[in-house]
């Protein structure tokens, strides 16, 4: 494939650009500052801390000695600790050493103490992981959770919606069946008619009324997912889908299960865009989704998410309650992540699921045009990835670090250094045949 091709997809070039290395630039700092806070903390100077690589454009030197610098080449960063042959930190320098008094000899990161070694390895990805925890924990407090029982706190602007329900309406009951709690809502409502609109119960400034509305799950366009059909599409948030292939629909279950059965032809969607009318063609495609026992599921998707047709009141969950969202979060991104790799490397997925640099930027682009909450959504979740990738058990990457430095607790002594250099290498080509498999996806899925 031409990669001159995939350009038109990218939409604004510039913005997918600026958003990837927004996206990226924290994630590295973060990562980065994990390894100089823990190394400084166990005793071991940092030389070198720098944010991009290539030629310095900016650089200061702080009391501790560190120089701190922003070089041309945002693709990355690192620290380069004392005594360290190169910013990989994968060997000394021996003659520098050499030279070193014992105290000297203990502020570098080969001549530091095991745990002091180790704890400055794993630091790195370990402060990915809480980087996304807190992002996570912020969103939850930011937005809430829904309240109990189900309160209109802004109606979104779709079409059919005004004039029906109104901000502070409280939902009593729906199609004369009296409203559960939260947790008992989602099977609520698949008890309902497939039908809109639905008489609604509610009680408005202390009064009683019924009021004619959109089902509680329209088919309405909550999100576009990057990447996807909807996407390419040009489907937007608050779209109404009235119909399929000219066929009325009422809930979202039913548009679930038209895309379902139509085991990727095309369909023609009946859009309802604030009152405009338009015809949207786009064919599902394959997509493997994990499952919460575990495992995988493939299905066919447009790539949206439903919702109400209004926003939920909310309350704070608590700073308790959005820790452990966060970090349940985290926790299930790595298990999915973990499950996806063991999955494609079974054959029971595609491979195409393991994307490269292109579709991460791509992604970047459209996910910063949904706004800021989706974005920081994106980068946390994109912490998380690069956060477990780099604890993976291969040379030049901190798992591989972390690998030999458990080797030498078990035995006593470190690798030598003719087998240091050999793993080393095989790490190299192993990482970058990865991101060549990654590359080699983005251009053929």
């Amino acid at each position: 494939m031409d990669l001159a091709s995939l350009i038109p997809s990218f939409g604004n070039l510039a913005l997918t650009i600026l958003a990837f290395l927004l996206a990226l630039i924290p994630i590295v700092f973060v990562h980065e500052m994990g390894h100089y806070l823990v190394g400084r903390w166990s005793g071991i100077k940092a030389d070198v801390f720098s944010v991009g690589a290539g030629p310095v454009l900016w650089s200061r030197t702080d009391k501790h000695g560190t120089r701190w610098q922003i070089a041309a080449l945002p693709i990355g960063g690192y620290v380069r600790f004392h005594g360290d042959a190169n910013a990989a930190s994968g060997s000394a320098d021996e003659e520098a050493i050499q030279g070193m008094s014992e105290a000297e000899k203990r502020s570098t990161l080969h001549g530091a103490p095991l745990w002091a070694r180790a704890s400055t390895v794993a630091a790195g990805p370990l402060i990915n992981f809480i980087f996304s925890a807190v992002v996570f924990a912020g969103m939850a407090l930011w937005t809430g959770v829904a309240t109990d029982p189900l309160t209109v706190d802004e109606l979104k602007p779709v079409a059919g919606i005004e004039g029906t329900l109104a901000p502070g309406d409280e939902i009593l009951a729906i199609d004369g069946r009296e409203t559960p709690a939260l947790d008992e809502f989602g099977a609520f409502v698949d008890s309902l008619p497939d039908q809109s609109p639905l008489d609604w119960t509610v009680r408005r400034d202390g009064s009683e009324i019924t009021v004619r509305a959109l089902h509680p799950y329209p088919p309405i366009v909550g999100g576009v997912n990057p990447q996807s059909a909807a996407s390419d599409a040009g489907l937007k948030a608050n779209d109404l889908i009235e119909s399929v292939n000219g066929q009325p629909i009422a809930t979202f279950e039913q548009l679930r299960e038209i895309v379902t059965a139509a085991d990727g032809a095309e369909l023609v969607l009946g859009i309802n865009r604030a009152g405009e009318a338009l015809d949207v063609a786009l064919a599902p495609r394959r997509v493997d989704l994990p499952l919460p026992e575990g495992g995988y599921e493939t299905r066919w998707l447009i790539g949206i998410t439903g919702g109400f047709a209004f926003e939920p009141a909310t309350v704070s969950p608590g700073i308790v309650g959005a820790v452990t969202a966060g970090a349940g979060q985290v926790v299930y991104i790595v298990e999915a992540s973990l499950s996806g790799i063991w999955h494609m490397i079974t054959g029971a997925i595609s491979s195409c699921n393991l994307r490269g640099v292109i579709t991460i930027a791509d992604t970047s682009g459209e996910v910063a045009s949904q706004g800021a909450a989706n974005f920081l959504w994106f980068v946390a979740v994109l912490s998380t990835a690069i956060g477990l990738l780099n604890l993976f058990p291969i040379p030049v990457l901190d798992g591989g670090h972390l690998m030999f430095h458990a080797y030498e607790a078990i035995a006593g002594r470190a690798p030598s250094d003719k087998a240091l250099n050999f793993l080393t290498m095989i790490g190299l080509v192993i990482v970058v045949g990865i991101m060549g498999l990654g590359l080699f996806n983005d251009l053929r899925c």
